[in-house]
């Protein structure tokens, strides 16, 4: 087994198709199908499902694709900072993020990372949760920090705070003469606005989730694209929205507490698994620090802190 052929494999598990994947590696089919072929042979177990169309990976290809796209990638990010090293260039360290985390922790944390690792070059690429875990199989990126939970075996996750909800109400909204708690069930029969509205799953499948276990209907859905427009929307009188209590934007709008233990929207840092880079400890370290200095925007009334593995003391994002 050599890289080439997890290349070969990769190819034709991504495009599911012989005949693309040897277009794309610019070889013949033929040998494309043999080198396969032998991998399969050497590991004494079927990885593709050949005669189903598109390809079907079998379950043990499954895992091999997640652990040779694991290995190319690791590759590649070797042959790159030998290469930074060698050319006395800065390594480079992409940070993937949900713009609400913009609200909460992640520009304290870039700050820090700035300051304590001057030689690297910290670079923010916003991408949905989703998007991050496949940007970070790709290699795209390092880390994430995102806001939907998921099972992908090819990535590790903490969870480093659960932020609670708010209702987001238009000021003239008989809703919004109290700032008391308010329960979900307030949202039934009420025109509900939610984001993003794609790619699916996002933030907005965890806000309906919440509302069809408690068997809540509003009366409409209007889904947009991100959460200024919603924020926006709300302001105009055009129906209420479900937003974490950091991204409390725009002072026209009255924002009560949701009183429901379930919910909250997590924070989560993401890296490949099994990645034991310098970064992830680093990050986790400097999350701990920025815990210690009781920052504003951390609310301990809006924020639950779940046990973690952090250095030092277990804190919030």
């Amino acid at each position: 087994m050599d890289i080439r052929q997890l290349k070969y494999f990769v190819a034709v598990a991504t495009t599911r198709n012989f005949t693309r994947a040897s277009e794309q590696l610019h070889i013949a089919q033929p040998p494309l199908s043999r080198q396969i072929q032998l991998l399969e042979e050497e590991l004494g177990v079927q990885l593709l499902m050949r005669n189903s169309r598109p390809l079907r990976l079998t379950d043990a290809g499954r895992v091999f694709y997640e652990q040779a796209l694991q290995i190319i990638n690791r590759l590649d990010q070797l042959k790159t900072a030998t290469q930074q090293i060698g050319l006395n260039q800065k390594q480079t360290l992409s940070i993937g993020f949900v713009a609400s985390t913009l609200y909460g922790g992640l520009p304290m944390l870039v700050r820090k990372l700035r300051q304590n690792y001057p030689d690297v070059d910290v670079q923010l690429v916003e991408l949905t949760s989703m998007q991050q875990f496949a940007a970070l199989k790709s290699g795209r990126i390092d880390v994430g920090f995102g806001r939907i939970r998921s099972n992908d075996p090819g990535v590790a996750r903490t969870v480093l705070r659960e932020e609670k909800l708010v209702l987001a109400i238009p000021s003239g909204s008989p809703l919004a003469t109290s700032d008391t708690r308010i329960g979900l069930k307030a949202l039934n029969d009420q025109k509900l606005i939610i984001y993003p509205k794609e790619p699916r799953p996002s933030f907005a499948d965890h806000v309906l989730s919440l509302l069809n276990d408690q068997g809540i209907q509003p009366s409409e859905i209007h889904e947009v694209r991100e959460i200024q427009t919603a924020l926006g929307l709300v302001a105009a009188d055009s129906g209420l929205c479900l937003i974490p209590a950091s991204a409390r934007l725009r002072n026209d709008i009255h924002y009560r507490l949701v009183d429901d233990p379930g919910a909250t929207s997590p924070i989560i840092f993401s890296h490949r698994i099994n990645d034991n880079a310098w970064y992830i400890d680093a990050i986790k370290q400097l999350v701990a620090d920025m815990y210690a200095e009781h920052p504003p925007w951390l609310d301990v009334e809006t924020n639950l802190f779940p046990t973690s593995d952090l250095p030092g003391d277990a804190g919030p994002f």
